[in-house]
């Protein structure tokens, strides 16, 4: 094989789907391997919606926008298949950020490796950046305690089904919002939920107030939309809301309003954003948090698993419509 195939990101996003008209399908040349690097066959690719604003041309976001004309970021999973490098061996399986590509060049820079004897879907699912990100959002801006209450927003997403099941482990009443009658019966149904609000068809207040007759303690907001209002007016004093994405606002030219910040004086509420590039140094760390509740198999997961890298163009979309059932993941 003399050439791969790459995509290109060529046009930003302006609200509403995203389409192949953002984006080139190019065949590159296969590099050659230079001593310190080695190349990787890329096998599964994640999607996540934190794609959407590497997309934007926002440059005062936590990452700089992926620059037109280059490959579109994303992360993943594959197989050194020619190495010069002294540390990284043919034949080991790494995972980081490769983009929107079948093979990689890398100095090892982002990349690690793999050795957890899982397929390349679990890995992604669970130990790449949903397990990571939820772990923490939920132990280290949420802060739980044994007892108390969360509602999980996007609870059924690749995010949000780790957050409720670590916290369920950890002795909370754990409330997911879903956008489908089969999403609410796989997270209380599966992975334990203590209930579930179907945001599409629920009077959300009501159904709220009686799964959280406590009040909330912690919110791990993922969505956005109306819902933060709804979980917003329950939230107790000393309350805690994890801002992890806005998946409904991303589409949108002008985000909805957020919830007056009168409830926050009042209740005395600690709202944090966060995002995870702001941790890669702490990854062996979460991981090392993460991992025992794994092995323990109290951390289910599915995949929704989409067929070839042109797929991606449209698969992003999954996000807005919520018909992805679980992690988003294109296989190459």
């Amino acid at each position: 094989m003399t050439t791969y195939k790459a995509i290109n990101l060529i046009a930003r996003p302006e609200g509403g789907p995203v389409g192949p008209e953002l984006f080139e399908v190019v065949q590159k040349d296969m590099p050659k391997v230079a001593q310190g690097q080695f190349l990787v066959k890329q096998n599964h690719m994640s999607l996540d919606p934190a794609m959407f604003g590497w997309m934007s041309p926002d440059t005062e976001s936590y990452i700089p926008p992926v620059e037109l004309g280059d490959v579109m970021r994303s992360s993943g999973i594959g197989e050194i298949v020619e190495s010069n490098h002294p540390d990284f061996k043919v034949g080991d399986r790494v995972m980081g950020m490769m983009g929107w590509q079948e093979y990689c060049l890398s100095n090892g820079a982002g990349l690690n490796k793999v050795t957890a004897p899982l397929p390349d879907e679990a890995i992604l699912s669970v130990f790449a950046l949903p397990g990571l990100t939820a772990t923490q959002g939920l132990f280290n801006v949420g802060k739980p305690q044994k007892g108390e209450t969360i509602v999980v927003s996007g609870a059924a997403g690749s995010v949000g089904s780790i957050v409720g099941q670590l916290a369920k482990a950890d002795g909370l009443r754990v409330i997911g919002v879903v956008g489908s009658d089969e999403k609410a019966d796989w997270i209380v149904n599966e992975l334990g939920f203590d209930g579930a609000v179907n945001y599409k068809t629920d009077d959300i207040a009501a159904k709220l107030a009686e799964l959280t007759p406590d009040g909330v303690d912690v919110y791990f907001e993922n969505t956005g939309g109306p819902i933060q209002h709804h979980v917003f007016a329950r939230m107790n004093a000393h309350g805690r809301i994890v801002v992890c994405g806005m998946i409904a606002d991303y589409p949108k030219a002008v985000p909805d309003l957020g919830p007056n910040w009168i409830q926050v004086i009042k209740k005395r509420l600690i709202i944090q954003g966060f995002t995870m590039p702001d941790h890669f140094g702490d990854v062996p760390a979460l991981l090392e948090k993460l991992t025992p509740y794994v092995m323990k198999g109290q951390i289910k997961h599915r995949a929704h698993v989409l067929n070839g890298l042109e797929s991606a163009m449209t698969g992003l979309n999954l996000f807005f419509t919520g018909k992805n059932n679980g992690k988003l993941i294109v296989k190459l």
